[in-house]
């Protein structure tokens, strides 16, 4: 037995005819087209209902049944679900004793996205697809058009180089308006593509939706790590106009170039300082958010004692590149910054061992 089977995904036969569906049988469906075509002659679901008639009173060396099923306004997959659930009331209509095959009629590409739903369910012979000669593939056209502005990764990968291409004539025109020659305008609209196409490539836009969402999960939990990693950035920005204030004051006060270790060691006496306090302040914001959150570990404690060891070190190096540090003071300063990571390293593993922040499973 052969089913001809009308599909109208966005429901227009319920929604503007007010035709309770599914539609089975001739009559029937012939009446509901009539309806539809009555209520809006532009629709062509109208179509679609009429070639099924067509298709049931030409085929004539098997037994065939015509049927119309609809889904719901939006065509997604909520669509789909309200379609298979009608196709399931119409095979279960049909009191046949033969194997049903469907002939599946349709008007676009849209409708036939429900195809593999009704593969499911019903061995399908064929697809027709009605459209209106005059519009031949334009529905096509549209619903691809559409997919592909509707789809995420498409559309920043496509419109976003296109917008700032079709922006390069406006901003010409500004600029020549300001007096920037068009050099500059290509040169910055060359950066801005060579700028994407690096964030796309390195799928840097999924890591900033991580860490924006950490941000905003963190804001949300009270977490104190936020707070000291701001002030943290704060410090580190006033360390690094530190050492490039040092930096420059060797050049300066000698009259002449300083050598390349003179500079860098300038940069790093003048910045280390407030590095050290950024490190230690970050470390123990991330040290209380793990006591809050009962992950804490003795271990934890080791990082700013840590930190606060590189910087004595690099502080006394940088002096004694500069000159301001004897070289019996360098030694002292070394064996001192390694004996304290030493010993916080020891004293927080013998308090890990003694004072257990949970109790070993027995």
């Amino acid at each position: 037995m052969l089913l001809v089977l009308c599909v109208d995904l966005d429901d227009d036969l319920g929604r503007k005819a007010g035709v309770e569906t599914p539609v089975i049988g001739r009559e029937a469906v012939e009446s509901a087209a009539v309806a539809l075509a009555t209520v809006d002659p532009e629709d062509s679901d109208a179509n679609v209902l009429f070639e099924g008639i067509h298709l049931y009173e030409t085929i004539e060396d098997e037994t065939v049944e015509v049927a119309a099923v609809t889904g719901t306004d939006g065509g997604d997959v909520a669509a789909n679900r309200e379609v298979g659930r009608e196709v399931d009331t119409v095979l279960a209509s049909l009191a046949t004793g033969e194997d049903v095959r469907a002939l599946v009629v349709t008007d676009g590409a849209q409708d036939e996205s429900v195809i593999p739903v009704i593969r499911s369910r019903v061995a399908i012979d064929g697809v027709r697809r009605v459209v209106v000669r005059q519009a031949q593939n334009l529905e096509s056209v549209y619903y691809t058009t559409k997919q592909v502005l509707d789809d995420p990764e498409t559309r920043g990968t496509v419109l976003v180089p296109l917008g700032i291409l079709l922006l390069i004539y406006p901003i010409a025109i500004v600029a020549d308006y300001y007096g920037v020659t068009g050099a500059v305008v290509f040169g910055l609209t060359s950066a801005l593509l060579g700028l994407y196409v690096l964030f796309r490539g390195l799928a840097l836009e999924e890591r900033l939706d991580s860490f924006a969402e950490r941000v905003r999960s963190g804001l949300f939990a009270g977490r104190v790590v936020l707070t000291t990693y701001v002030v943290a950035a704060a410090l580190l920005v006033i360390g690094g106009v530190s050492g490039v204030e040092l930096a420059e004051g060797p050049g300066g006060a000698s009259g002449g170039d300083p050598s390349a270790a003179l500079l860098i060691a300038a940069l790093v006496r003048g910045s280390v300082t407030w590095f050290a306090a950024a490190g230690v302040t970050a470390s123990l914001g991330r040290v209380v958010d793990e006591y809050l959150a009962d992950r804490f570990e003795w271990r934890y404690l080791n990082a700013p004692f840590y930190v606060l060891s590189i910087a004595v070190v690099l502080y006394f190096v940088s002096g004694y590149f500069l000159g301001s540090v004897r070289l019996d003071t360098l030694a002292a300063a070394l064996t001192g910054g390694t004996l304290l990571g030493l010993a916080s390293t020891l004293a927080f593993a013998i308090a890990e061992s003694r004072f257990p922040r949970r109790p070993e499973p027995t």
